[in-house]
């Protein structure tokens, strides 16, 4: 069960209502926020965490559907929190589109400590990955970081980031992978052709057999299966 500030939730009020001793990080100007996430209980924790740290905004949103149509009403704003396990969509295209859209920081909250969604959120363009398991220091310390415009990731996922995109080749060296070579894997590994990935990502079918190339002479190996195995035992891919 999420335990993000729940002991703490209460109804969310503007800022300048709270007493100067409950906001832990206090801004000169207040600032806005969009929190998606399906959990009632969970949103209004974060809301009301957000307010006492200076938000004078929150808008909410349950599935990406309805993120959607809050993102395209509001605008960007400062801030959005996004639950990556939303029921009707992919919480990382969602982090793709909102900063494609000029939505300046992305705070990802996930379950999963998983080493593929980590790396797929900060590829994505997160400036912040937190479990929902985190303590509320934890959240309020990570998000006060980006809103300072730095980068966070919850403790215990740290040492997922540390080791990059590195993966032991068939004599055991790690060798480091292009964010495009590991996107490249994860679609060999959902099982698509290389026309098809060429499609997925704009690439010409020559481009990416170049790329499986690549990804080769850096593993010891041109089997296609044998790669894929190597950069799942590595975490790289799913």
């Amino acid at each position: 069960m999420a335990t993000v500030g729940l002991s703490q939730a209460v109804r969310s009020t503007p800022a300048g209502a709270l007493p100067a001793s409950m906001v832990p990080h206090p801004r000169e100007e207040l600032f806005s926020v969009l929190v998606v996430d399906d959990h009632p209980l969970l949103r209004e924790a974060i809301a009301a965490r957000l307010a006492q740290m200076g938000a004078g905004t929150v808008h909410e949103a349950a599935p990406v559907a309805e993120a959607r149509a809050r993102a395209q009403a509001t605008g960007p704003c400062d801030l959005a929190i996004l639950d990556l396990g939303l029921p009707d969509g992919s919480g990382i295209e969602l982090v793709t589109e909102l900063r494609s859209h000029g939505w300046p920081r992305v705070v990802v909250l996930a379950s999963s400590d998983d080493p593929y969604a980590v790396r797929s959120a900060f590829q994505a363009g997160a400036q912040a990955y937190l479990l929902k398991s985190a303590s509320p220091v934890v959240v309020t310390d990570g998000v006060r970081r980006v809103l300072e415009g730095g980068v966070y990731a919850d403790p215990s996922v740290a040492p997922v980031l540390a080791t990059g995109t590195r993966v032991a080749g068939t004599d055991n060296t790690p060798r480091e992978l292009s964010a495009r070579e590991v996107e490249v894997l994860q679609l060999v590994a959902d099982g698509q052709s290389n026309k098809e990935i060429g499609e997925e990502l704009s690439l010409s079918a020559l481009t990416v057999k170049s790329h499986l190339s690549r990804i080769g002479r850096k593993l010891g190996t041109g089997d296609r299966a044998q790669m894929v195995a190597l950069a799942m035992r590595a975490g790289v891919i799913r």
